[in-house]
């Protein structure tokens, strides 16, 4: 499978790192699910033999599911290939609806003027402020969270840390993450003063881990398979709740949002033979792997 991205993380990577390693980072929001390995068992929709190419485009953070499902589903059916590329959610959206994607990846809820797209729910996923590892900050208020992306507090000083400054990581828009965040905390994009505009997640997490200063936001999922992987991030609490994928799945956290694949009226065989795998049970563990809650859950 073709991949276009720093954000498809290689399926080589999506094992051996266990709930201690987690723990240790994460401190008491640790995680208690364990991952297992996928693997494929379905023969396409209906057990009909498909070949051909499909290409999908969008969200950077639904993008790591589907280039290691992409990977499962070629070994499993010969002759076919997935092709993933990133660009964000509105990229998804206009390429799906254009007919250059087959499919695209979109990390939020349809909004009214795309229900002409034919929408599936893959799953649910959350976004945490992240901090360096080395920040000792352990929580913020809403207000503050406010104030730091405003510009209103430069200096950690400001929120009970150190006298330094506060490198602010904001996303450009067109992405997911970026419109569920300004949503939560009700602000509007004028109203952000950042000190760094990223694309995606990996861009964003590579950023707030090589700032001693920096506060960013990003998908829990992509935040908790990089602590787990060694990067200098930590994820903060929400309302008192710890970031986690398990507070997502048990929803006891609020900042979440939905992880979906759209497609125009009309698919070829091979993209519906291929939607059907990342719905069926044979994806859940995958999709648990990478830190995402299935819809089953």
């Amino acid at each position: 499978m073709e991949s276009r991205s720093s954000a498809i993380v290689p399926g080589a990577r999506l094992r051996g790192f266990g709930g201690v390693m987690l723990f240790a980072a994460l401190a008491a929001c640790a995680r208690t699910e364990e991952s297992s390995v996928a693997v494929v068992t379905s023969t396409g929709a209906a057990g009909v033999s498909v070949t051909g190419t499909v290409s999908v485009v969008g969200s950077s953070t639904i993008a790591p599911v589907l280039g290691e499902l992409g990977r499962l589903f070629e070994a499993g059916h010969p002759g076919t290939r997935i092709n993933v590329e990133t660009g964000g959610s509105t990229r998804g959206i206009v390429e799906a609806r254009s007919g250059r994607a087959d499919i695209g990846m979109v990390s939020r809820a349809l909004t009214v003027n795309e229900q002409d797209l034919a929408a599936y729910l893959v799953a649910r996923d959350g976004v945490a402020l992240i901090l360096h590892s080395g920040l000792e900050v352990q929580s913020l208020k809403r207000e503050q969270v406010i104030d730091i992306y405003t510009g209103r507090i430069d200096r950690w000083v400001g929120v009970g840390g150190p006298d330094a400054p506060i490198s602010v990581i904001h996303k450009a828009e067109g992405r997911s993450t970026l419109e569920v965040f300004l949503d939560h905390f009700g602000l509007k994009p004028t109203d952000v003063r950042p000190s760094v505009v990223v694309g995606d997640n990996q861009q964003c997490i590579k950023s707030v881990a090589s700032i001693p200063g920096a506060i960013g936001y990003v998908s829990i999922g992509a935040a908790e398979f990089a602590v787990a992987d060694g990067v200098g991030i930590r994820l903060l609490p929400l309302d008192g709740i710890c970031a986690t994928t398990a507070n997502v799945r048990a929803k006891r956290y609020a900042l979440t949002r939905e992880l979906n694949l759209v497609t125009d009226a009309t698919v070829s065989p091979v993209t519906r033979a291929f939607i059907d795998f990342v719905l069926s049970s044979d994806a859940t563990e995958t999709i648990r792997d990478l830190y995402f809650v299935p819809i089953g859950d």
